[in-house]
């Protein structure tokens, strides 16, 4: 058993961390200031003897008292509605929180996991994305916010492994998806099954040709832990191998609806990729770690999830 600090716990990849965590036997201590993440998405934890949870903002706080036995940072809105929104909020999670994180688990001797993203490849010249490619990042676009702030705490986190002889892991996270998505959050997947659900136009940016490779969160849970019970520094790109066009995913959706919504077009986002895909060649030889949960299904399980906190 460790007693686990999870900055961003409250949120939907960091609520389904916890759950897993307190399932396995371990503590957990779920920070979140709220501003993305949901008191809904833990409230089932609350009352549990092995759960904590404190209502900080850590960029700039990361008080825990007792001992520590690993710091994983997930804290850091993720949405393309965030990046206009809040954006200097997800630089300051990205900086400032990623130094209180790591100043928390080197005081403790704790391990420091970082959960950092695909984004940090931008739209890439490489495809598949090896952890070995620096990526195709424009620094003053508009998703620079969220994509500059991950690259940075990847910098930042591996500057105290070399200074201070921390123990860190880098986890890449590639489009995950689930139930706990906020339905509102702009994300492709989130976006399709909830206006299917509501017989409204699928909103799809572009021709629909550009490619995605989507994780279902369990798989991605799986994964980011058996990172952290490993020896191994990362980066380690987390994620589902079989690509797809947004064009596929929308017809998947509509099939897993049964769903008549019309699909329509709109002027595609400045930088939005154009493929995303990851070589998961550490994440097998590594850890022993591939994806299970097939797009289909994992789309099934979350639209019945949207269909019941929407009441639809």
């Amino acid at each position: 058993m460790a007693r686990i600090v999870i900055t961003g716990g409250a949120g939907f990849l960091g609520s389904h961390m916890c759950d897993r965590l307190v399932e396995r036997g371990d503590e957990v201590v779920c920070v979140d200031n709220l501003v993305t993440g949901r008191a809904s998405n833990i409230e089932h934890l609350v009352d549990h003897e092995r759960f904590e949870f404190l209502p900080l903002d850590v960029s700039e706080e990361l008080d825990v008292e007792g001992p520590v036995d690993a710091v994983m940072h997930l804290a850091s809105p993720a949405s393309p509605v965030d990046f206009d929104r809040i954006p200097i909020e997800i630089l300051q999670v990205g900086s400032y929180g990623t130094h209180l994180g790591l100043e928390l688990a080197r005081k403790n001797q704790a391990v420091f996991h970082l959960n950092s993203t695909s984004e940090v490849y931008g739209d890439p010249h490489v495809h598949p994305q090896p952890e070995t490619y620096w990526g195709n990042v424009n620094p003053i676009g508009p998703r620079s916010v969220y994509d500059e702030a991950k690259r940075f705490a990847e910098a930042m986190t591996m500057a105290y492994h070399r200074t201070h002889d921390l123990d860190v892991r880098i986890v890449r996270t590639f489009n995950t998806y689930g139930p706990r998505m906020r339905p509102d959050d702009g994300r492709v997947v989130s976006n399709f099954i909830v206006q299917a659900l509501k017989g409204e136009p699928l909103t799809m940016y572009g021709d629909g040709s550009q490619t995605r490779s989507f994780c279902y969160v369990d798989d991605q849970v799986a994964g980011q832990l058996a990172l952290l019970d490993s020896g191994h520094v990362g980066p380690v790109n987390i994620g589902n191998e079989h690509e797809f066009t947004v064009a596929e995913l929308a017809e998947k959706v509509l099939a897993a609806t049964n769903s008549s919504s019309p699909i329509e077009s709109l002027p595609l986002p400045k930088d939005d990729p154009t493929q995303r895909k990851p070589d998961l060649t550490i994440a097998r030889s590594v850890l022993g770690w591939e994806p299970q949960v097939e797009l289909a299904e994992g789309i099934t399980k979350t639209a019945t999830h949207f269909a019941t906190e929407l009441n639809l």
